[in-house]
């Protein structure tokens, strides 16, 4: 009595089941991990390109005009063995009807004899011969009278089909290509058949050829041709890679040397060789590249110059300005004493001077940010301190124009590695702007704090950015109503070196604005110095600002600022107007 193993226990077919998904999916991710490389060598490789795409057209064309060339050669062979045969046929049923003429009904005694002598001689007289062909003579009409004599000796019934008897029967010549076993192995044969008239009806001769040497034939043919294929298709695809090996070794080479040049080593050069075209390509290129490093010297050195002019000037202005300025605090201090008209001058006087001060100021400190002199002095600050400092000094500002200043501090210390005057001049400048541009409208400013970073905003109410001045907001000297009188007296500088502190610190200054919503300032600061900013713990679109077309807060078109090292940083801009604008440094 037999009995069938125990079923798998749940927890070894669990086991097993996990054992395939490991598997499936380790196969699954080395698959996909080819497909991944070689998608990417498609993508970065030109030569992968064009040598892939010329072998597979070149397979495809080799491919077909192979099969043409050896279907023909297999239709002329097989039209040759027609041929020949329906000759033999021919000669070898007249031969035949001779023969049998003589004979009047099928039941003589000579009759068989004869059809054996006939079907002997037609097969070569040897009735062992071993060229394969295979005589028979058949009488269908009198079976029992006449047998069916072969040579040499085989049952040919087989491979005679009904309906190539029923042609012959009808008196024409037919053929057909068979299948079968005769006198050894399985053989394709060409049977050919032809009636034979007699006097007393009418008999049938067949020739059984086999076709083995056509098709050892053919094959060798197909053979020549499909190796004669496959060495043109890898000679085209050893002649596309030599050949498009040098057109992109040139294109390559050209192509670091540009990426050099983009680094700042002007003295790269392509090596020229020959006069062809590519050789033109590599002389316009060191032409191009020996105009460039000319222009980009003769920009660093008017560059230079200009910082030199600069700096130069403000500090040949500073002792003539202390000159000036004592003489003018002398003669403010003295202004109760002198004709109404006169004490007016000498305090316009006293103001201008100490804008010019300022402005000497900006612009030494604009030229040691140019000249990459500028050093950031960081420290542990608590920037809380830091925002009522600012608020402090700016209140007298903001009572005489009506525009209260609101805080949204933390309630516990915010402390970040800073450069306290640095932080402290960017936000005075942030504030002093809001508060011009505040319209008797309340300013707000909030302070956030994240694991990586901290940020201010500085939000006002008072008539906002138009339309592509959020892109010039930080330029030097630009003002968005120039016919708008200061309240400040500021220099025109104040958000340049803003941008350039937070960028010293590694940090951002972003800009929103809207007609009618006025604006809202963000500078987001790494709170350890040297991270990198990924994120900031305010949002730069206020909770506030009406969005077009419902959209979310922080979607909408893009805006462009200016960005770290000189470059473009990218941000998203939504309001009313579709103005945002990201300053990144």
């Amino acid at each position: 009595m037999s009995t069938s193993p125990p079923p798998p226990s749940p927890s070894t077919a669990a086991r097993r089941l996990n054992a395939g998904g490991e598997l499936w999916r380790a196969v699954s991710g080395r698959v996909a991990r080819v497909v991944g490389r070689v998608h990417q060598t498609w993508r970065r490789s030109l030569q992968v390109r064009v040598v892939t795409i010329t072998l597979v057209a070149s397979s495809l064309l080799v491919g077909g005009f192979a099969f043409l060339i050896a279907d023909k050669i297999t239709t002329i062979l097989l039209d040759n063995a027609r041929s020949d045969v329906r000759q033999r046929v021919t000669s070898g049923a007249s031969y035949a009807a001779k023969q049998v003429s003589f004979y009047g009904q099928p039941q003589e005694a000579q009759l068989q004899e004869t059809i054996d002598g006939t079907v002997n001689y037609l097969a070569g007289g040897d009735p062992q011969q071993t060229s394969g062909v295979v005589v028979a003579i058949t009488a269908d009409g009198y079976p029992d009278d006449i047998q069916t004599r072969t040579a040499p000796s085989a049952n040919v019934r087989l491979l005679i089909s009904p309906e190539l008897r029923a042609a012959i029967a009808d008196g024409k010549v037919a053929s057909q290509i068979r299948t079968g076993r005769l006198t050894g192995d399985t053989t394709k044969y060409l049977v050919y058949g032809s009636p034979v008239p007699t006097r007393f009806g009418q008999i049938e001769l067949y020739y059984l050829v086999p076709l083995t040497r056509q098709d050892v034939t053919a094959a060798d043919a197909r053979a020549t041709v499909v190796a004669t294929g496959v060495a043109l298709v890898i000679l085209l695809g050893l002649l596309a890679a030599l050949v498009t090996r040098l057109v992109v070794n040139p294109v390559r080479v050209a192509a670091r040397t540009a990426q050099r040049l983009s680094a700042g080593l002007l003295d790269q050069r392509m090596v020229v060789n020959g006069e062809d075209d590519l050789a033109l390509l590599a002389a316009s290129f060191n032409q191009m590249a020996t105009n460039l490093q000319r222009q980009i010297l003769r920009l660093e050195e008017m560059s230079r110059l200009q910082r030199r002019f600069t700096s130069d000037v403000s500090h040949e202005l500073r002792t003539p300005l202390t000159t000036v300025r004592m003489a003018a605090d002398l003669i403010f201090a003295e202004r109760d004493e002198f004709d109404p008209a006169v004490a007016r001058s000498a305090e316009l006087l006293q103001a201008e001077l100490d804008r010019f001060e300022e402005l000497l100021t900006d612009l030494l400190e604009i030229s040691r940010f140019d000249a990459g002199f500028a050093m950031l002095d960081s420290e542990p600050t608590d920037l809380v301190p830091v925002v009522h400092r600012v608020v402090d000094r700016l209140a007298g500002l903001a009572e005489r124009v009506g525009v209260p200043i609101e805080l949204d501090l933390p309630g516990t210390p915010v402390i970040a590695e800073v450069d306290p005057r640095r932080v402290e001049r960017v936000l005075r400048n942030l504030v002093g702007n809001a508060v011009e541009h505040g319209e008797a409208r309340p300013v707000l400013i909030t302070l956030g704090i994240d694991d990586t970073a901290v940020a201010i905003t500085v939000r006002d109410h008072g008539v906002g950015l138009k339309v592509g001045e959020e892109k010039l907001v930080f330029n030097r000297f630009w003002r968005a109503d120039p016919s708008r009188a200061r309240q400040t007296g500021g220099t025109g500088l104040g958000l340049s070196i803003s941008l350039e502190d937070a960028r010293l610190h590694g940090g951002w200054l972003e800009a929103w604005g809207a007609p009618g919503q006025g604006a809202q300032f963000r500078l987001t600061l790494p709170a350890r110095a040297g991270d990198r900013l990924t994120t900031s713990p305010l949002r730069l679109v206020p909770a506030d600002a009406a969005l077009p077309f419902g959209g979310p807060r922080d979607g909408g078109p893009l805006a462009i600022g200016p960005g770290s090292g000189g470059a473009l940083a990218i941000g998203l801009a939504s309001s009313p107007d579709g103005q945002r604008a990201e300053v990144r440094s």
